[in-house]
């Protein structure tokens, strides 16, 4: 009987003993708030972002005050929401403990040196740089990521796609909204604005839906991106579908509308560039009804 009390104590000293290891405290050095972030810069210090894929395409974004521009594509406005996305994305990344941090983990997760699925390069105002590379996804939202300068590899909250690494990827899509026309004509019709009323070059009055539908097509105009480099030479010798001259407080404005295959695009005068426009935008500037936009045909009941 003592002989087994004995036993029974020993085991239990022994199970004391593996729940105190299990739950003592870590040292500070390896808790979460002293393990070193995969990355540590302030993402409002970022002045430029040059984002590569493995098919050496690239695209360079450089900070304009408040606003960002791609130089390469003549200092187009990016998508602002976009860039701080991405960059606020790179400074919450690798809080968590990281997912491996072997060589071997660096190529299976495509975020080695030589192999990745994206190489984004940060230079911050004080000039300081970080090169951050993306690979595969583990799952819905996330990918792997690898600061250059650590060999822990991270899953963090984002897209590769998140990432574009061409220009048109960073276009901003309301780089062409006219918010407040003051006139506008086209090759069927013209409206001007005055005394806070509009009325047509005809002298009637525009049928109200008619004119709402145009003003909004305006105001809410988006672009998906650029038209491939052998297609802006090829549009710039069609024909236009349709033409628009706007003028507003920000000056004139003139909009070309184009068709090719099954795809249209605008080109606009205040840049050098066609861009790829979606099918809805088209069809709301080139259906407008003219007699209606003119004032003379009856309103829609």
């Amino acid at each position: 009987m003592n002989r087994h009390v004995t036993t029974l104590l020993l085991v239990l000293l022994i199970q004391c003993v593996i729940t105190a290891v299990v739950m003592w405290p870590q040292p500070a050095s390896q808790t979460s708030a002293e393990r070193p972030a995969m990355l540590d810069f302030d993402p409002t210090a970022v002045d430029s972002i040059l984002v590569g894929d493995e098919y050496d395409n690239s695209a360079l974004l450089e900070r304009a005050g408040e606003h960002w521009r791609l130089p390469e594509l003549g200092d187009l406005p990016a998508d602002r929401k976009r860039v701080e996305a991405l960059l606020g994305a790179l400074a919450r990344g690798g809080r968590d403990w990281p997912v491996a941090a072997t060589a071997t983990a660096r190529q299976r997760f495509r975020v080695a040196e030589y192999f990745y699925q994206r190489r984004i390069d940060l230079a911050l105002a004080d000039g300081s740089e970080h090169t951050v590379f993306l690979g595969t996804s583990p799952g819905f939202r996330h990918i792997h990521a690898r600061n250059r300068a650590q060999g822990a590899i991270y899953s963090i909250l984002l897209n590769a796609f998140d990432a574009p690494a061409t220009g048109g990827g960073w276009l901003d899509p309301h780089l062409l909204q006219i918010r407040a026309p003051l006139g506008i004509v086209s090759d069927s019709y013209s409206l001007r604005l005055e005394n806070g009323a509009w009325v047509s070059g005809t002298g009637g009055t525009p049928d109200a839906d008619e004119l709402e539908l145009l003003l909004a097509a305006l105001r809410n105009l988006q672009v998906k991106d650029l038209a491939a480099e052998d297609l802006q030479r090829e549009l710039a010798a069609a024909e236009a579908d349709l033409v628009l001259v706007v003028n507003s407080l920000g000056g004139e404005d003139t909009l070309e509308l184009f068709t090719h295959g099954e795809q249209h695009y605008i080109l606009s005068s205040r840049f050098p560039f066609f861009f790829a426009l979606p099918g809805w935008d088209y069809d709301q500037l080139t259906a407008i009804d003219l007699g209606l936009i003119s004032g003379q045909a009856p309103p829609r009941n």
